[in-house]
């Protein structure tokens, strides 16, 4: 097993990365002092696999847990169902000193993160992503929230875990449409912060794409090692922690305007990534041959590179673009890359730059 740390002083803790940590839910907790009454949160896909084993597990070791299940996909991650959760929360008499466990992936990671930063003003809760972009992205760094029709992530908070355990076993179930999509964050790392790993992943892609035990713990490592790193120096979003939005302007707006039904997170992300490399090299000096190389890798992860859009849709995707988090001033703010492994924030590109590189 592999331990990241995600320094934040006296909100640190630990990201453990292994094989068959499922199984150890309830001893890990109880490493942790929690109260005895907590929630499992999950949805109806990783409860036909995983309740038993999480629910016995936090039995075994004392633990009172309620088990809470959400319609899986992106569509479930709404006001409304917070306030499910909250109801059931208020129905076992949870308390200050219960916790809340989020089983499964990004969706009810940040739906019950905000539950747990919510109810009560505030209790634990503890992450278990199943899904690989949520053992490598959105289980780590504090971000919570749902989405409104109009936008994505645009009520949250910034709430931190007590723990994230991250069970490699748990990617073998997924579909490889949804394993590919957590490539794309994979991918990110590399673009955004660290060359060499970039390369390793344009190296060792057959092999992570066939799941290779060694090769999945150093990538799931080393994505949660810089995003601790990132999020250790900038928790909330005032600098270095946008270097993470890379390619999230756009994708975001692809889902919102796609009703969260089209596109796979990492599927909007991927083509998200690729229209801020083309906006990179016609503004900020990305060369041509790295252009080819993300889109290169992307391709090989089996991701989408591109989107067809007509007029109408192309102004609706503008539009939402406008309502993202990251809009400042009425403009909106892209992160560009300057060369594979180097990017810069706060950068404002016309909206004809935009068309031009979601047109090419």
């Amino acid at each position: 097993m592999r331990t990241v740390k995600v320094p934040l002083a006296d909100r640190s803790y630990p990201i453990r990365i292994g094989a068959g940590l499922l199984a150890e839910i309830g001893e890990q907790c109880g490493r942790l002092r929690l109260g005895r009454r907590c929630a499992v949160i999950s949805d109806s896909n990783v409860a036909k696999r995983y309740r038993k084993k999480a629910l016995d597990s936090l039995k075994g070791q004392g633990f009172d847990p309620i088990f809470i299940s959400l319609p899986a996909g992106e569509k479930s991650k709404t006001l409304k169902n917070v306030q499910a959760c909250y109801s059931q929360l208020a129905k076992h008499r949870l308390e200050r000193s219960s916790f809340i466990v989020a089983l499964g992936g990004g969706v009810v990671g940040d739906l019950g993160g905000l539950c747990a930063a919510t109810y009560l003003r505030g209790i634990d809760f503890v992450q278990v992503p199943t899904t690989l972009l949520a053992q490598v992205d959105s289980s780590v760094g504090g971000k919570v929230g749902v989405n409104l029709p109009s936008g994505k992530n645009l009520v949250g908070a910034f709430y931190q875990p007590k723990l994230v355990l991250c069970d490699l076993d748990a990617l073998k179930t997924l579909p490889s449409r949804e394993f590919c999509a957590g490539l794309a964050e994979v991918i990110k790392y590399g673009i955004i912060y660290d060359v060499q790993f970039f390369e390793r992943l344009e190296r060792d892609l057959p092999n992570i794409l066939r799941q290779d035990p060694k090769g999945m713990t150093e990538v799931v490592a080393r994505c949660c090692q810089i995003k601790a790193e990132v999020v250790g120096h900038d928790e909330k979003e005032a600098g270095l922690r946008a270097i993470l939005n890379f390619g999230h302007t756009i994708g975001h707006g692809l889902e919102a305007i796609s009703k969260y039904g089209r596109y796979l997170h990492g599927e909007a992300i991927s083509i998200g990534q690729m229209t801020a490399a083309k906006i990179s090299h016609a503004v900020s000096g990305l060369p041509a041959t790295q252009v080819t190389r993300m889109k290169a890798l992307f391709t090989q992860a089996g991701l989408p590179t591109e989107v067809k859009l007509t007029t109408a849709q192309t102004r609706n995707l503008l539009a939402a673009m406008r309502l993202d988090k990251k809009v400042s001033d009425g403009e909106i703010q892209f992160v560009l890359a300057n060369k594979i492994g180097k990017v810069v924030i706060g950068q404002k590109v016309s909206e004809k730059v935009i068309r031009k590189a979601l047109l090419d």
